[in-house]
């Protein structure tokens, strides 16, 4: 069978023909259709990650597909439609980068609802880690007036949706005029340079930031006093420098947002997400791509041009 493996640290993908997986007993034969490209993967494949699998490995830490084999005692069957994710898929052992897989019954979540496999292999992370950092941390409530940093991105466009959702008023700010049109339908958009009255105002209650970097201290100065700003993703920069006297007049809670400890309840409410998306009440922009254009999708990644999420599919 066909798979997209790295052969060195640093180096492309190369799709390669390697042995069909044996099934062991407590594992599960899974048809991949699709298999995400993170920016975890992206990480892992630098070699400068702490979790290494053996090169040459598989990548892929997500993906979604159909069972083909399982335990004979076991709750799923033949043709389930399933999410893989977890068991160290592309981190300790091969990933889903390839036209089917055997793993862990641990790394294998049934749908809750049936999904397009592009959507399926990708929305867990986007979606449960908006609904984490709205309902979990930032404690969002009804009637609320909501900013959301990075609207256009995959986890900022889900926020959103999920903010309007939960009866909020929601303006979302995006770094450039071309992602505009990308911001949710109900939502406000503005560039970074046009929000500045944002800071004037200070209408908001509630930040939710998904660049990160030196700005986000000046961000968290749209919100109110007594506000928060909840914190996700730091792809602007991983560094913020804090003026003590300032932060404490300004009265915003800075709240970070650690989806590996929340992982227990990301798969709790996973189910349900899949459902709203799977009845078209949230929306997850995909980019697909075929195994053979597995660098120029890691690429597309690294330099912000996928809108959304990135998959690879084998078919």
């Amino acid at each position: 069978m066909r798979a997209v493996r790295f052969h060195q640290w640093g180096g492309p993908p190369v799709l390669d023909e390697v042995s069909e997986p044996v099934r062991a007993p407590g594992e599960v034969l899974v048809q991949v259709l699709a298999g995400g490209v993170s920016h975890l993967d992206v990480t892992v494949a630098s070699g400068e990650f702490e979790l290494k699998p053996s090169l040459p490995y598989v990548g892929g830490v997500e993906g979604a597909g159909t069972v083909l084999e399982a335990d004979a005692d076991s709750d799923l069957t033949p043709g389930d439609q399933v999410v893989l994710r977890g068991g160290g898929l592309g981190l300790l052992r091969d990933g889903t980068w390839a036209e089917r897989v055997s793993v862990k019954r641990k790394a294998v979540t049934p749908l809750a609802a049936p999904l397009d496999p592009a959507v399926a292999a990708s929305f867990f992370v986007p979606a449960t880690t908006a609904y984490v950092a709205l309902h979990d941390v930032g404690r969002i409530e009804k009637g609320e007036e909501v900013v959301v940093v990075g609207a256009a991105g995959a986890v900022g466009a889900m926020v959103a949706q999920q903010a309007l959702a939960a009866g909020a008023r929601v303006t979302g700010v995006v770094g450039r005029e071309d992602q505009l049109a990308d911001v949710p339908k109900g939502v406000e958009a503005l560039t970074l340079e046009g929000a500045e009255g944002l800071a004037q105002d200070r209408a908001a209650s509630l930040l939710v930031d998904t660049l990160g970097g030196a700005g986000l201290v000046g961000r968290s100065r749209w919100v109110r006093q007594g506000g928060r700003a909840v914190v996700i993703g730091y792809v602007a920069g991983p560094r913020v420098e804090l003026d003590l006297p300032s932060w404490l007049l300004d009265e915003v809670a800075l709240l970070p947002v650690n989806m590996i400890r929340q992982e227990r309840r990301a798969r709790e409410v996973s189910g349900d997400l899949a459902r709203r998306l799977s009845e078209g009440e949230l929306f997850l922009a995909v980019q697909e791509f075929g195994l053979t254009e597995a660098a120029a999708a890691l690429d597309a990644l690294r330099g912000g041009r996928v809108r959304g999420r990135a998959v690879l599919l084998p078919g």
